[in-house]
């Protein structure tokens, strides 16, 4: 066959999986249900257990809302890191990690996982147990399994959620986030089903209402994606006056050995590691900001969830919980979150003076950021790619606006 017919036929199936799922969307919920019960027959569940399960399942309006709503701010790091990292979850930790010290010990043993990490994750998903979530986890994965936009991966998610409550590791009724997302670590139902551990014996892999269980679940999971037990996740550091802004950034890699030759210090003035590790150079809130060099292990945490903000918050909450300082950049006093609509203008006027962003969408994405640092590098700006106020005011006056 070749490459063109290949190519056709491929764009003819992509054709068919979308006009599928803008069918399926178009049909009442319950049609839909009937439809995906068929499939989850298909795929083993028993008869009884679908009629407890789908029996349970209804739509809910609010799902989509929070799917479709378009948040209004773009959060600075600044703002994250108040919401994140307060100083009463740190205290909070600290008393976590005394409280389970036997059992993190033990577990960090089988998966290399520190406990201060799990401890920082645990937090800043449920606030330590704090917040499970308030919706019917079935019906909310159903809710956007039913919606055309990502129905293929919210039937994954929905058929995963159908066999976790067929071998007993999830009530029927139990409640998660808007997305479905489960426990004390928050797992969607795949990441659940992959990867959650029944680490205290009792035959139900109970991410609720068993520390032992979600502890070694999360080290689990961490573990198999790629946490290296050699080295933490990053640290801040101090840059030199004269620095080459543009090598920040995830896609640039260099040795600690390189940081250290471009001038790159410890807070503190200290040196650089000697040891061999490759890192990327990150300035989250732009050149006037704090600056972290972060290693293979911040890429890790991304798997979890990949905002570099909250890779940011989980590193420096570990770091909290062990006595280390706050950053060393205080937070300016004309701190202000971008709107959405203010990136959507920023991105206009980039395209208008031919700067390619990859499309008007509001976010400030890998191309806006590289749009960004073009334009602050011919127009002698330090070109640290990030998006502000005083940016867009730099953006109007060139486009003449």
């Amino acid at each position: 066959m070749s490459h063109k017919l290949s190519r056709v036929l491929l764009g003819l199936f992509m054709v068919l999986l979308a006009s599928t799922a803008q069918a399926e969307q178009s049909q009442p919920f319950d049609v839909w249900l009937k439809g995906f019960r068929a499939e989850a027959a298909r795929a083993g569940v028993n008869d009884a257990l679908l009629d407890r399960a789908l029996g349970s399942v209804t739509p809910i309006p609010r799902v989509l809302e929070l799917d479709k709503r378009q948040p209004e701010f773009m959060l600075t790091l600044w703002r994250y890191m108040e919401i994140y990292v307060p100083d009463s979850r740190v205290a909070k930790g600290k008393e976590m990690l005394k409280k389970h010290a036997a059992l993190l010990a033990e577990i960090e043993k089988d998966y290399g996982v520190p406990p201060r990490f799990l401890v920082a994750f645990w937090g800043v998903e449920t606030d330590f147990g704090r917040n499970f979530g308030a919706f019917h986890m079935l019906s909310s994965v159903a809710t956007l399994a039913h919606d055309a936009r990502r129905a293929d991966f919210f039937k994954t998610q929905f058929l995963s959620a159908i066999k976790l409550v067929a071998r007993g590791d999830v009530p029927i009724d139990v409640k998660s986030s808007w997305a479905g997302a489960m426990g004390n670590m928050q797992f969607i139902p795949t990441t659940f089903e992959a990867y959650a551990v029944d680490r205290d014996g009792d035959g139900r892999r109970d991410l609720w209402n068993s520390l032992p269980d979600a502890f070694a679940s999360a080290s689990n999971y961490l573990k198999r994606v790629g946490w290296n037990p050699d080295y933490t996740w990053g640290r801040e550091v101090a840059l030199p006056k004269e620095f080459d802004w543009s090598s920040a950034g995830l896609q640039e890699k260099k040795s600690l050995t390189e940081w250290q030759k471009l001038g790159v210090r410890k807070i503190g003035g200290a040196d650089l590691s000697t040891k061999d590790i490759q890192a990327s150079l990150l300035l989250p809130a732009g050149a006037a900001g704090p600056a972290f060099l972060v290693y293979s292990n911040y890429r890790t945490i991304m798997r979890w969830n990949a905002s570099q903000l909250y890779a940011i918050a989980v590193g420096h909450l570990a770091d909290r919980f062990i006595g280390l300082p706050p950053l060393s950049v205080k937070k300016p006093a004309n701190a202000q979150m971008l709107r959405y609509a203010d990136i959507s203008e920023m991105q206009r006027l980039l395209t208008q003076l031919g700067f390619n962003t990859g499309g008007i969408d509001g976010r400030a994405g890998p191309m806006t950021r590289g749009a960004i640092r073009g334009f602050q590098k011919t127009n002698r700006l330090a070109a640290d790619a990030h998006p502000t106020f005083g940016l867009l005011e730099r953006l109007r006056t060139a486009a003449g606006k």
